[in-house]
């Protein structure tokens, strides 16, 4: 993908932004399975910095993943688009992912180690703070971070874009480390107003630092600008929507700095 093409599909950002970003594979292991996940970093900036984790769409580790951890890149954090699936294994039909994504959530205690193992590599990453870490999701990836932060993983933020809420393992005061930001659409039928309702309650009674943002007219995937395509694809109700995909980006990057701050990186001369 060149850099422009780049540019307009993470946002129309500066095409400078992304001048020293590295974007490397990388290989790390969960008992027996071999996950492959992908690291991006700008190499002109000195010291470390602060590693978010990516959790992939239903579609598995995809190259939409892999934009997001170098955006991030570009923002001056260091970034794992993660592989929650194993082998780096995607789905290219609904049914596959379905069934992947089933997989993988009625065994929560094995995400968590797939999550935690992606988690410890980044960690050890060279260019990483060690104790400033947090995550953001996507679809099936933002129910995954969600679960995380309810499990007490030690996370600074977690952000889940178009994620599922509904949960088994609900918040209990005192266990959440987690700043917990949820970005929905209002017009996502895969989210009833019954969910919302019962998410909004569950972080309440838990107390968790939270935020719950709903974009009106927003449908399920709306921040994938190829939503529309699979969409059509398949006769689902996704869309892309550029409003509400800007706003909640720009709603995360102000989390992530008033977290981490602006001055802990510096570009080298």
């Amino acid at each position: 993908m060149n850099r422009l093409l780049m540019a307009f599909f993470l946002g129309c950002l500066p095409l400078g932004l992304y001048g020293a970003v590295i974007g490397e594979p990388v290989e790390y292991r969960e008992g027996d399975t071999l996950m492959k996940g992908y690291l991006a970093y700008d190499g002109a900036i000195q010291g470390k910095r602060p590693g978010i984790l990516v959790v992939h769409e239903w579609w598995g580790h995809n190259d939409y993943a892999r934009r997001r951890a170098e955006q991030l890149a570009g923002m001056g954090y260091t970034a794992l688009a993660v592989d929650m699936y194993g082998d780096g294994k995607q789905a290219s039909h609904p049914k596959d992912a379905g069934r992947f994504a089933g997989e993988v959530k009625k065994n929560m205690d094995n995400a968590a180690a797939r999550f935690e193992a992606a988690m410890d590599l980044l960690q050890s990453h060279e260019t990483v703070a060690a104790d400033e870490i947090s995550a953001i999701g996507y679809c099936f990836g933002g129910g995954i971070v969600l679960e995380m932060a309810r499990r007490g993983v030690n996370l600074d933020l977690v952000g889940s874009f178009h994620g599922s809420l509904p949960t088994s393992n609900p918040a209990v005061k005192g266990v959440v480390k987690a700043e917990v930001l949820v970005f929905n659409g209002a017009d996502d039928p895969f989210v009833k107003s019954e969910h919302v309702e019962a998410f909004v309650s569950e972080m309440e009674q838990a107390g968790v630092n939270y935020s719950f943002t709903n974009y009106k007219g927003a449908k399920h995937s709306f921040t994938n600008p190829q939503a529309d395509k699979f969409g059509k694809a398949f006769d689902l109700p996704l869309q892309y929507n550029r409003e509400a995909d800007e706003q909640s980006w720009d709603a995360l990057s102000k989390a992530l700095k008033a977290i981490y701050g602006s001055g802990s990186v510096s570009k080298a001369p």
